[in-house]
């Protein structure tokens, strides 16, 4: 059955991220425009009613290193949440790529950050809670429902729950455990501006929280 996802327009911005993400969002569903409302039908399946009225509570960020491709299918299945106005920016945190990260990056209207990884993206960050996700990961249908459950519920941290879709190798899981964002991390900003004031990187921030396990689901990045 073909479900639908009834989005706000009230607080939509005219951005390069946000005309880019629309036209990805025509592109990938079919959709009709009543008064000030999108109905965005889905071939997922996928239902839902977000009553969130243009809350805009997501800074994400996500840390590169030559990751042009992954970068561009880590931001697709951002689309719903930046029309939502959950989504407050993106900010893309690099660590010297030598190819066109900066430029899918500013295609899509990211905020680039040319140096200092996570911990500078976290210090410029201006929403209250942040998202941090791997260049390459992909979140499925129904994580905006996740997320703002978790945090309507708590203040902890939260990572989501790897895809049952996906059929990886036991050299992959061995790799994916190894790597401390995988899963994600929904983090509130001033805790992890603590984090990144004791410690300088993405991993030892990642590591340091005990985070609970968000119904929502996400495709892992695969190992370049």
């Amino acid at each position: 059955m073909m479900g639908s996802i009834r989005l706000s327009m009230r607080r939509l911005q005219d951005s390069a991220t946000t005309r880019f993400l629309l036209m990805n969002l025509f592109l990938e569903t079919g959709t009709e425009q009543s008064k000030n409302n999108l109905v965005v039908r889905c071939s997922t399946g996928y239902c839902a009613d977000f009553a969130i009225s243009g809350l805009s509570m997501l800074s994400v960020i996500i840390e590169t290193r030559n990751d042009e491709d992954a970068l561009a299918r880590t931001l697709g299945p951002l689309v719903a949440g930046a029309v939502e106005g959950i989504i407050r920016e993106v900010i893309v945190c690099d660590l010297g790529s030598t190819d066109r990260t900066h430029r899918v990056a500013d295609a899509m209207g990211c905020e680039f950050v040319p140096s200092g990884g996570v911990p500078a993206g976290i210090r410029l960050a201006r929403a209250d809670w942040l998202l941090l996700l791997e260049p390459g990961s992909r979140l499925c249908a129904g994580w905006m429902e996740a997320v703002i459950h978790h945090a309507n519920a708590t203040d902890r941290p939260a990572r989501f729950t790897r895809s049952r879709l996906e059929r990886p190798s036991f050299l992959s899981r061995l790799l994916a455990s190894r790597r401390p964002l995988v899963d994600g991390l929904l983090i509130q900003r001033m805790q992890a501006l603590k984090l990144a004031q004791a410690h300088g990187d993405a991993a030892t921030i990642a590591r340091k929280v005990s985070a609970k396990r968000l119904s929502g689901e996400i495709f892992l990045a695969q190992p370049a």
